[in-house]
């Protein structure tokens, strides 16, 4: 089996690019970074692999040289999924040699689940949610002896996720002004907090996007606690988690986060005015992201003051698989 090292990652740096139409929107230099193009098609590849690659469980991972999984003498993996993260896993696994299964709640689309299926991977639908499937593959781990990798809680996700930074920190000549992103589950703004601390950004703002029927996030900053959702009615899924995970919750009290939330409607249009301008495809998890520009709540901040720098946005399109051609004319039916 092949000896798979931490300096030979499997996820890609990927481009930083300046976006004129929403430069010329937001009247300040936009970036992307693309994520969106990592070879599982979302940022979930970093932070997956991270947790698959390393020994054991340890701050420091300067050392760590083996995959987790196979020095450990697992040859299973397990881990649940709306859609991006049990495909980053199912590359991960591809890539470690290692089999992989996929719990995916009922709610997933037959695209995902065909895709997941692939390379003989073993998918199962269970629970009305992610959450319920995720506690179904917790279980099956633990009663089958399997690696379980979870999708965003865990800090060597973060520190994964964190490397999206440490890229944009050595790609763009000047500090940005604001990062934009979306919020599911937390990990990818853990990583994102995380990052920013170690290249001495960790007074730049982080507006963090949701969506409505989405919004777990939001709904606990203003409870001040974390507030679970009875369920997910947004039409965003992969931000379909109905709780956050606790290390987001610890962030607040000294990181500059600014929680925002967008209706479906205004995900969608994003999603299909970024077509438009860029010529990629996103879903609305990620369409709730670019909504804060093309929605002008980005704008409304910057004209409001609560951002200050005058550096140049951000935008993280983390991407997302579960979008073709006809998903798009469906969303537009749906929204109009």
């Amino acid at each position: 089996m092949e000896d798979y090292q931490i300096s030979k990652n499997i996820f890609i740096q990927t481009p930083l690019i300046e976006s004129k139409p929403l430069s010329k929107l937001v009247k300040r230099s936009v970036f992307l970074k693309l994520e969106n193009l990592q070879p599982s098609g979302s940022f979930k590849l970093r932070g997956l692999s991270r947790l698959c690659q390393m020994i054991q469980l340890q701050a420091n991972y300067s050392n760590f040289t083996h995959s987790q999984a196979v020095e450990e003498g697992y040859k299973k993996i397990i881990s649940s999924s709306g859609g991006n993260s049990g495909l980053a896993v199912k590359y991960i696994a591809n890539k470690l040699n290692l089999s992989a299964t996929i719990i995916v709640p009922e709610v997933t689309s037959q695209n995902i689940v065909d895709a997941l299926a692939e390379d003989g991977t073993e998918v199962i639908k269970y629970g009305s949610v992610w959450n319920i499937a995720d506690e179904k593959a917790q279980e099956l781990a633990k009663t089958l002896g399997i690696f379980y990798v979870t999708p965003f809680d865990h800090p060597m996700v973060w520190d994964g996720h964190s490397t999206m930074i440490e890229e944009l920190h050595s790609q763009l000549a000047v500090c940005p002004s604001v990062i934009v992103c979306s919020v599911g589950g937390g990990g990818l703004l853990c990583g994102i907090l995380s990052g920013l601390a170690k290249v001495g950004w960790q007074d730049v703002p982080v507006v963090a996007m949701e969506t409505k029927g989405a919004e777990s996030f939001n709904v606990s900053v203003k409870a001040g606690h974390i507030v679970r959702l009875p369920e997910i009615t947004s039409i965003a899924k992969c931000l379909g988690s109905v709780v956050v995970c606790q290390q987001l919750m610890d962030y607040l009290p000294t990181c500059p986060i600014i929680s925002e939330v967008v209706e479906d409607r205004e995900a969608v249009l994003a999603c299909l005015k970024f077509a438009d301008d860029h010529r990629m495809l996103v879903q609305p998890a990620c369409g709730a992201t670019l909504a804060a520009l093309y929605s002008g709540i980005l704008s409304n901040l910057i004209q409001n003051k609560e951002i200050t720098g005058d550096g140049p946005v951000v935008v993280i399109v983390c991407g997302g698989c579960d979008v073709t051609l006809n998903k798009c004319e469906e969303w537009k039916q749906i929204i109009k």
